[in-house]
């Protein structure tokens, strides 16, 4: 009897939801950036230390490239996730991100974003506590995230949406699940050489091994809307 009331009840909340916006799917109108397998590179991520102290595995930048870094007061990774009822919104508030350039070119070369999972944050305290813990991120085990692009291909003005420039192309590693996506990107290159990056696009939670469903009268939605505003120098 009670799972009988849970699912009318289900039913009622999504019957309201279709005649209002308050509860449609933030990811509706957005890019869906597709999960595959990871894709190999031949690229290793440069860094522009001497050849004194750089990692083993870093390599000199090529000629007429540089690398520039993310600015945290503006720069900003962040996501919206919903379920029946409503949406709620968060991000990370501790991150880096990398990006090879050529400025005389205006190329991007190389892209990397690494995520500090416990810098979690949403518009719920409650909801933070719960992101971090084994249902979602489970940031004990998966304590970082990383993005780094495989391919980067500049684009037309057909591209949607409106104003990408850019197709990105690279490895996802999520709750300990690596995938390829692909999606656009607006990014451009000021003649010294900074960068600004910015995308809006959803992916698939489950892709990612992230399945937790949520109350059986207010299921969360499979799709969740990453944003990256990223501005480096």
């Amino acid at each position: 009897m009670r799972n009988m009331q849970s699912l009318v009840i289900a039913g009622l909340f999504t019957a309201i939801c279709l005649q209002t916006t308050g509860c449609s799917n933030p990811a509706d109108d957005k890019f869906k950036a597709e999960a595959t397998p990871p894709k190999p590179s031949n690229k290793t991520f440069t860094t522009s230390a001497t050849e004194g102290d750089k990692a083993p595995e870093a390599k000199a930048l090529p000629a007429g490239t540089k690398l520039v870094k993310a600015v945290a007061a503006s720069s900003k990774i962040e996501f919206t996730g919903s379920k029946v009822t409503g949406k709620h919104d968060g991000g990370f508030k501790i991150f880096t991100a990398e990006a090879q350039v050529d400025s005389a070119k205006k190329q991007l070369i190389e892209f990397k974003a690494t995520i500090d999972m416990n810098s979690t944050w949403s518009d719920s305290d409650r909801l933070t506590g719960h992101l971090k813990n084994q249902d979602f991120f489970d940031v004990a085990k998966f304590p970082t995230s990383v993005f780094e692009a495989t391919e980067i291909k500049a684009v037309g003005g057909e591209t949607k949406p409106a104003g990408s420039t850019h197709s990105i192309t690279g490895n996802l590693t999520l709750h300990g699940v690596t995938k390829s996506i692909a999606f656009p990107a607006k990014v451009a290159i000021a003649e010294n050489g900074g960068v600004t990056f910015d995308t809006e696009f959803a992916i698939n939670r489950k892709d990612f091994g992230i399945v937790y469903p949520g109350k059986t009268d207010d299921l969360i939605r499979d799709e969740v809307v990453l944003r990256l505003n990223v501005k480096a120098e």
